[in-house]
């Protein structure tokens, strides 16, 4: 395999795309050394089969405002590959979604199902609409119209969406319905439910209390844990207050939030609440910060600028892709962090990885750390098939071993002669032979 020459290919065919274009590339160069000691990989052609998706959907969804003006949007679902399972993946509704951010996330998903041992092939959808700024019953026709096509290329055993960005228990909700009027059956099609029908305890918090889970692992690694640490943390959804909720619970202290409009450094630490405001905060959906710094005494609102300036132990991205730099991870690096992991997907650029890499910080990428939330999801569809509900102990206790699982998996194929953990190649190559072997033993398809 030459990783040049597929790159080369893949960005001739499917121009204008970076962040899909970003996302093989790193998958495909951490890679390589065990594709090419497997023959079989390159006899079934798994690596140029892998790196495109099984199919893309691309509809219109025409929707009507409150004035009586219609509306039309495009929506989305990639189908990426199922080779270990149904496809599985969020719904992300946000102004930016375009091919090359579903197919990217997509992408990412593939290894990401695989590192939870679950059955789950990996998927990606959504749409340019903006929840922001609707009235719940905009936001209703749009759910209901995007639904209106989707419904028929999903299903329990084929394709199991759940939420992301602009894509809460109300929109699932409200998708849901649809779906369940249209197919005229009760399924567990998509995740994310409410718990009065058919949801999981713990979902809301899953990715983030999987990603301390794993940072609590990484940490054991040095004979460290997370007390006394301090920790930044960027968004403030329910990514953020979940690893906000969970590294408070093991005794660190959170000293940021962000948003869009800039961040909060809150020194006291946000806990208590101040981690139940987080939740109001993105209920308003105004998708500010701001109103933090005003309610609570002693934290300050830094307008514009993202929160890897604060002096911290551990750095967090809960975000959004791409939303650590180089320059970020230079000043992290200056600033003595020891350990940065993503729980967003994508959330570091490649060169803040390479530095991060060069100075030997710990650092882990999205598809290993935030894989509790999609883990969650695959228990929330076992329960559904099942019939029954686990409490929040029993599904917590399952996370909580899937997570140690991942990191075990990332440690054995990614630990270097120096004692170095590459935590990007060990997720990579784990994700990967279980995806790659499943295709060759399923032929040519």
């Amino acid at each position: 395999m030459k990783v040049k020459e597929i790159l080369a290919e893949l960005e001739k065919k499917h121009p204008g795309e970076p962040e899909y274009h970003q996302a093989v590339k790193e998958v495909l160069e951490t890679i390589e050394d065990v594709y090419n000691e497997n023959p079989r990989f390159a006899k079934a052609g798994v690596l140029q089969r892998l790196v495109e998706p099984d199919r893309i959907f691309t509809f219109k969804v025409p929707w009507m405002d409150d004035k009586g003006n219609v509306q039309v949007n495009l929506g989305y679902r990639v189908q990426f590959n199922g080779a270990i399972g149904p496809y599985k993946g969020g719904l992300r509704f946000h102004p930016t979604v375009n091919l090359s951010i579903l197919k990217f996330l997509g992408f990412e998903q593939i290894f990401k199902n695989s590192l939870t041992s679950l059955p789950m092939g990996g998927g990606k959808g959504g749409s340019d609409f903006d929840p922001k700024g609707k009235s719940e019953n905009e936001v209703m026709r749009f759910c209901q119209s995007f639904m209106l096509e989707l419904w028929k290329h999903i299903g329990p055993e084929t394709d199991v969406p759940a939420g992301d960005i602009g894509v809460g228990g109300r929109e699932i909700g409200f998708l849901y319905g649809m779906y369940k009027k249209l197919a005229a059956e009760h399924t567990g099609v998509l995740t994310g439910k409410g718990l009065n029908w058919g949801g999981s305890l713990v979902r809301p918090e899953a990715t983030g209390f999987g990603g301390i889970y794993f940072v609590k692992e990484m940490l054991a690694t040095k004979n460290d844990s997370l007390q006394g640490k301090k920790v930044s943390i960027s968004g403030f959804g329910n990514v953020a207050w979940g690893a906000a909720l969970k590294a408070t619970q093991l005794g660190a202290t959170v000293v940021t939030i962000s948003g869009p409009d800039g961040y909060i450094y809150d020194p006291a630490g946000i806990s208590g609440e101040k981690i139940d405001y987080m939740l109001d905060l993105r209920a308003s959906n105004q998708d500010i910060v701001e109103p933090y710094a005003k309610k609570f005494a002693g934290s300050k609102f830094v307008k514009g600028k993202r929160p890897w300036e604060v002096k911290v132990d551990i750095a967090l991205p809960c975000a959004t892709q791409n939303e650590l730099n180089g320059a970020d991870a230079q000043t992290l690096i200056a600033n003595k962090v020891m350990l940065v992991a993503e729980i967003s997907n994508m959330g570091c650029t490649p060169e803040a990885i390479a530095e991060f890499h060069k100075h030997k910080i710990q650092y882990a990428p999205g598809k290993a750390v935030n894989a509790g939330g999609v883990a969650t999801s695959g228990l929330e569809m076992t329960q559904n098939s099942m019939k029954l509900n686990w409490n929040k102990d029993e599904v917590d206790e399952k996370l909580h071993s899937i997570m140690v699982n991942i990191h075990d998996a990332c440690v054995r194929y990614g630990k270097r002669a120096d004692g170095y953990v590459d935590y990007v190649k060990g997720a990579n190559v784990a994700g990967f032979l279980k995806v790659a072997n499943a295709m060759v033993d399923q032929g040519l398809v």
